[in-house]
């Protein structure tokens, strides 16, 4: 039984190249989408953002000299590319899903629009959100925090490589420690870099819940929202 009815799943746009420098691995885009099959057919309505980082960041092109308006342009760009890619291993599932842009390019995908995203939850689509909010200056995380507020969201699970949030970067320092639990305040003043503080305060003012998880295991997406204690929950 699921504990969630509506949740965001927040993604990095580099967890889908896997073990390759670049691109899309397609057993890892299949490895995300089975995940969030499992999840979808436990009844849960599903709004998933996806990042470009695997295929271009903003804030890397501005140091190759790209101007920073445009390269987070091209980052937007990228998200899309992915949000395809993901929406394309869903259909072909038969799971229908619906992909929003927050710039418009129709046919490829629709617009957002909150209140036809919201039909498509209930409609038991898995609804992907890409090129962020449609303005420089904004990451993903950021997206996904705004998103996850907009659509009502219960929680905003934050899929990443390691296993919760760390005292330190843990592939850096053994030493670091796990918190099972921690709030919006502690995360900000200890200036974790697990998102970045803009979408750390909309959720802290909205009441929305950050969980963050191990996505590369398998199975855990799953586990966590029939109410397994994995990962670290941040809250107020």
């Amino acid at each position: 039984m699921a504990t969630y009815k509506r949740i965001l799943l927040k993604l990095s746009g580099e967890s889908l190249q896997g073990q390759s420098s670049h691109g899309i691995d397609t057993g890892q885009l299949e490895s995300y989408m089975n995940q969030v099959a499992e999840i979808h057919d436990l009844g849960v309505q599903v709004g998933l953002v996806i990042g470009g980082g695997n295929i271009f960041r903003g804030m890397s092109g501005t140091k190759e000299g790209y101007d920073r308006v445009k390269g987070d342009y091209m980052g937007m760009l990228a998200t899309v590319i992915n949000g395809l890619a993901l929406q394309s291993a869903f259909m072909k599932k038969d799971i229908p899903c619906s992909l929003f842009t927050a710039i418009r390019m129709e046919p490829a995908a629709e617009y957002w629009y909150r209140d036809k995203v919201i039909a498509a939850l209930e409609a038991g689509h898995v609804c992907i959100f890409a090129a962020g909010t449609g303005n420089p200056f904004v990451t993903t995380d950021t997206t996904a925090a705004l998103r996850g507020v907009e659509i009502g969201a219960e929680m905003l699970l934050k899929g990443t490589r390691v296993d919760g949030v760390y005292s330190a970067d843990p592939e850096k320092d053994p030493t670091a420690t796990r918190f099972d639990e921690i709030s919006f305040d502690e995360v900000i003043n200890r200036n974790l870099h697990i998102m970045d503080q803009t979408a750390f305060t909309l959720c802290r003012e909205n009441n929305l819940p950050i969980l963050v998880f191990d996505m590369n295991t398998k199975g855990n997406l799953k586990r966590l929202i029939s109410g397994e204690k994995i990962g670290t929950l941040i809250h107020k």
